[in-house]
């Protein structure tokens, strides 16, 4: 089972007393816990799918050809759950390797943040503001998408992040390296994997996990 974690920092977190759905960080006080995979496999995917409840895992659907699902996790517990993450990875030939992150969260969660390398909780001005820079579907729902800029973060300038609104939450998409954003200019479909039963048992799962702390 994956140990309680800070979704906005690598610091340690400790229970808010007994019951409580919250934890506490030395950096950013009372937190909903993030629950990350150790590995990324059948199992493990199942019990997280167990523990976000009716929140939605978001995932590109149907996977394709050598790509797989190499990252997943969730931030709070059945109704408590505020994001889901997911990553998939393959390759491309224009690119070589290829990591993109879908992470679905509430406004002020910070955990998709954390994931693009942004020093924001939520996304900027950029979002909404002229047109999209991507559009994916969401089952059968457009989403737009527009760029959200990481140059005043600390890092290398090595992904693309795009943000959107659906459902009422935010939908991140980060995308490494920076230049594999044209794939999504095929208008991936994501789907919510969490209530499409045995087909789930179909997904590859492969590691390892790539690195986003």
């Amino acid at each position: 089972m994956p140990s309680a974690a800070c979704p906005r920092c690598p610091a340690p977190v400790a229970r808010l007393g007994d019951g409580s759905s919250l934890w506490s960080c030395p950096e950013h006080g009372p937190v909903p816990p993030l629950w990350r995979a150790e590995e990324a496999s059948y199992d493990g995917f199942a019990e997280h799918l167990r523990r976000a409840a009716l929140f939605p895992t978001l995932l590109p659907w149907p996977m394709s050809p050598g790509w797989g699902v190499t990252d997943f996790a969730a931030v709070g517990e059945g109704e408590d759950t505020v994001a889901t993450m997911t990553c998939v990875s393959g390759t491309s030939s224009l690119d070589g390797p290829v990591d993109v992150h879908v992470v679905a969260e509430e406004p002020g969660t910070g955990f998709a943040a954390r994931v693009a390398g942004s020093d924001r909780t939520d996304p900027g001005p950029e979002v909404g503001h002229g047109p999209a820079d991507v559009r994916v579907r969401l089952e059968r729902l457009p989403v737009s998408l527009w760029t959200v800029s990481t140059s005043a973060s600390p890092g290398e300038w090595d992904r693309s992040v795009l943000v959107g609104e659906a459902q009422g939450r935010w939908l991140w998409m980060v995308v490494r390296p920076a230049s594999a954003v044209l794939l999504l200019r095929d208008e991936w479909i994501l789907r919510d994997v969490s209530g499409v039963g045995p087909a789930v048992l179909e997904l590859p799962f492969s590691g390892p996990a790539p690195g986003w702390t």
